[in-house]
């Protein structure tokens, strides 16, 4: 990869350009372009230092996504002390579309003590498009808010010809080194979950009293599983979720000495839903997606109770960035009937955005892990697919359709219990069936059942009656999959073709409200 990179200009102050380069590329600085597809207004007000710094990463996240080009995002660390005091230079780059500065706006304090005691409130600008000639410089002060002062334009520089694009943000603050590093490295890792398969993420460190040199980390996009360019955002989802969960679990067992391909006890499902995009109605093209994944592992598998506890911490990311569980969100959550996934919920935990789903029939060693993402469709639907729901109804369907998909995908997962209570009597009815089969004089009847059963004559009765339960089953688990609205007909125990998947239509999926007074 070729660098490149900028000069400062004549009396501008450290901005990391030494320590970061700005790779080449060839992103489009089309304001109108990325104003469409930038969505940073939605977040949460910045409270801390560290929210600071993930509110710009997801920026340069943002610019990223919106490139046609292969893009790499920086973040520089450089750790001091002043007067006694913890000083810590940050920059912030990415080889993206340029900076349209108004996304610097969004940027809302709630806190004054952030300017007072541990940041100046400037921000270090510098940007250029692919078309661009230029390098652009600003100073940004956002103390100033929204007033004419907040911006200062200063010189820029030429490109000489070079055609490359990217934005570097560079500020200083007083903050532990330890306390920023870390929260960073946990954004970024979440990040990493959207799976986004043209960034990639490089995290540089350097402190005068700690590191006596640069210490770096590359964070690549799902190098396990590495989804196409042409995967649909909720399969990347899954992908990256997988990745989660075995960075995680790898992270641990490498802690234990432990060598486990955790892949294999992944039990995944997925859903997607969007609501029609013209309408006029609420949320008009909002889209979720929802991965669901249990993890099963045995008694000399499990690393420690904590990982497989029986609370799950639910991952929810809107436009494309860790986000606050919104409260209607939350209340999809408490109206889904988990018990008709054989899943008993005790408690919901609101913890102060973040939320826990703790459970009360897991069995030993298995754990949960569910993530939704929200966001704006891109694309147009056919108006025969047209929906208008609200976010609430959206995020609850795609977590029944993750739901349900996990459950056509795995046979025996996620039974109710009511199928689980039948499944109970299946051994004593299939050894009753058996027994009938097999003591018939009529040598044409027994015969033709164990030929519909696929067996031939003579075998012995443990297998007829292995046989037989495998069929109960197996019609139990395909009517357990089917809407409670659409039970009208039992498939048959025998079948000529074997047993039918069998297609179910939208009416019978459970409807909601499309609008919810939560969504205000």
């Amino acid at each position: 990869m070729i660098l490149f990179y900028i000069a400062p200009v004549a009396g501008e102050t450290s901005t990391l350009g030494e320590f970061v380069g700005v790779a080449l590329g060839s992103s489009s600085s089309l304001c109108a372009k990325k104003k469409k597809n930038l969505s940073g207004s939605g977040m949460d007000s910045v409270r801390t230092i560290p929210d600071l710094c993930h509110r710009l990463i997801s920026f340069a996240f943002q610019r990223c996504r919106v490139s046609d080009d292969l893009c790499r995002i920086s973040v520089a660390l450089v750790g001091s002390l002043l007067a006694g005091s913890p000083v810590v230079r940050i920059s912030i780059s990415d080889t993206g579309a340029a900076s349209c500065l108004e996304e610097f706006q969004d940027l809302r304090v709630t806190d004054e003590g952030i300017f007072a005691e541990k940041w100046d409130g400037m921000l270090a600008v510098r940007t250029t498009g692919a078309s661009d000639e230029e390098v652009h410089y600003y100073n940004l002060n956002l103390k100033e808010g929204s007033s004419n002062n907040w911006l200062t334009r200063l010189p820029s520089i030429t490109k000489n010809g070079v055609r490359f694009s990217g934005t570097e943000v560079c500020l200083s603050v007083s903050e532990k080194f330890e306390v920023l590093l870390g929260g960073i490295k946990q954004f970024v890792e979440k990040m990493l979950i959207l799976n986004i398969p043209n960034i990639a993420f490089e995290l540089a460190v350097q402190h005068e009293n700690v590191y006596k040199s640069c210490y770096g980390d590359a964070f690549l996009p799902n190098k396990s599983m590495p989804s196409p360019f042409s995967a649909s955002n909720v399969e990347r989802l899954k992908y990256g979720l997988q990745d989660y969960i075995l960075r995680r679990r790898n992270d641990l067992d490498n802690n234990l000495g432990l060598s486990l391909n955790a892949l294999e006890h992944l039990r995944t499902g997925m859903g997607t839903i969007c609501s029609s995009k013209t309408s006029g109605r609420q949320n008009p093209g909002l889209v979720v997606d929802a991965v669901i994944i249990i993890c099963e592992f045995s008694d000399q598998t499990s690393p420690c109770p904590r990982e497989c506890g029986h609370q799950t911490q639910v991952l929810y990311f809107k436009d494309f960035s860790p986000s606050s569980i919104s409260k209607s969100s939350l209340s999809a959550l408490k109206s889904i009937d988990w018990k008709s996934y054989g899943l008993t919920l005790g408690n919901i935990m609101d913890q102060g955005g973040g939320v826990s789903l703790e459970w009360d029939n897991l069995p030993p060693h298995t754990h949960i892990d569910v993530i939704f993402h929200c966001y704006q469709a891109e694309v147009n639907f056919p108006p025969s697919k047209q929906k208008v729901l609200s976010e609430r109804s959206l995020l609850k369907k795609a977590a029944k359709l993750a739901l349900d998909d996990m459950k056509e995908k795995h046979s025996g997962v996620l039974l109710s219990d009511r199928a689980l209570k039948i499944q109970s009597h299946a051994p004593a009815l299939a050894r009753t069936l058996a027994g009938l089969i097999l003591s018939s004089n009529d040598m044409e009847f027994q015969g033709e059942c164990l030929s519909l059963l696929g067996l031939l004559t003579g075998v012995e009765a443990e297998i007829v009656e292995e046989c037989v339960k495998d069929k109960i089953n197996a019609v139990i688990e395909l009517n357990d999959r089917k809407p409670e609205r659409c039970k009208d007909s039992v498939p048959l125990l025998f079948e000529d073709d074997r047993l039918q998947e069998m297609n179910f239509e939208d009416e019978c999926e459970e409807g909601d409200d499309s609008y919810d007074s939560l969504d205000i």
